[in-house]
């Protein structure tokens, strides 16, 4: 079901493009728009891992380097039948992962020193297991492509809202003026509840095939239950909140969203009564 949202999701978010391209800038606007957003994130794409990377001081580590976690990221990407991914650590109080790269060849793994204080090994297994099944998904490459399609919505309300001041094809029969101008606000709002909708979806996702991985649902249940607790406490001070979506927990958690459709994450509650349920007693 998870799969078949996020298609959905990406399908709506097509036509929106669609829809709205005609109606605020055209097909020519809509193109330029596309292609204007598309450079601007396949570039993130292609060197997602060094940058994400980079941004928070990430360390890449071996085998000698911290044998516990390095021996469980490497037995779990056997298992996950999965090319073996760099392995990183982020000197970082607050405990988070993540996982980036452009696909299972060029992935990496990153967890913060926080996350190594706070877990038993079954549990970062459960968090680890997570982030492979990220790679796993190609998750990297369906959020590059929704942010894609949110970003040229996005563009042609800013196209619409000059031509509307100076003059152009948004003012010419374009009809009532006022639903143009909703509609250059609703449109990218609209686009971004979408994307946080898929974001949300393929954490889903990753939830369940990460459980299946580490081979116990209730690892990463309980993982997901000290790592929501910690960051309410301690948040990650001063996260990139263009990056928030790549960790396994909003690092944003410790501010009280005021709309859960702009969240990138569901809800912790949520996440753990699914993971419970995949163990057929709900326990």
């Amino acid at each position: 079901m998870n799969y078949f949202k996020t298609a959905v999701l990406l399908a709506v978010l097509s036509a929106m493009l669609i829809f709205f391209g005609d109606a605020l800038g055209g097909r020519q606007g809509a193109v330029i728009a596309l292609v204007l957003a598309g450079v601007m994130n396949i570039g993130s794409y292609w060197f997602s891992d060094k940058i994400v990377l980079k941004m928070y001081k990430a360390k890449e580590v071996t085998e000698a380097d911290s044998p516990e976690y390095y021996g469980t990221v490497k037995e779990l990407a056997m298992k996950a039948s999965l090319p073996m991914p760099k392995v990183y650590i982020m000197d970082n109080p607050a405990p988070n992962a993540f996982a980036t790269g452009r696909n299972p060849e060029h992935a990496a793994v990153a967890v913060t020193t926080g996350i190594m204080g706070i877990l038993t090994k079954e549990e970062l297994a459960g968090v680890i297991g997570h982030e492979l099944s990220h790679i796993q998904n190609r998750d990297i490459l369906i959020a590059t492509v929704a942010a894609t399609i949110a970003g040229a919505i996005s563009y042609l309300s800013h196209f619409a809202y000059f031509a509307s001041i100076f003059g152009g094809r948004s003012s010419e029969g374009r009809g009532n003026p006022y639903a143009l101008i909703i509609m250059m606000i609703v449109a990218p709002i609209a686009a971004m509840i979408i994307q946080m909708a898929i974001s949300r979806s393929r954490e889903y996702a990753a939830d369940k095939g990460g459980a299946a991985i580490a081979g116990n649902p209730i690892y990463l249940a309980n993982a997901l239950l000290k790592l929501e607790q910690s960051n309410q406490r301690a948040p990650m001070q001063n996260p990139n909140e263009a990056t928030a979506h790549m960790f396994i927990v909003s690092p944003l958690s410790g501010k009280k969203s005021l709309l859960k459709l702009f969240s990138t994450h569901p809800p912790i509650e949520e996440r753990v009564r699914r993971l419970k349920e995949m163990t057929g007693t709900g326990a």
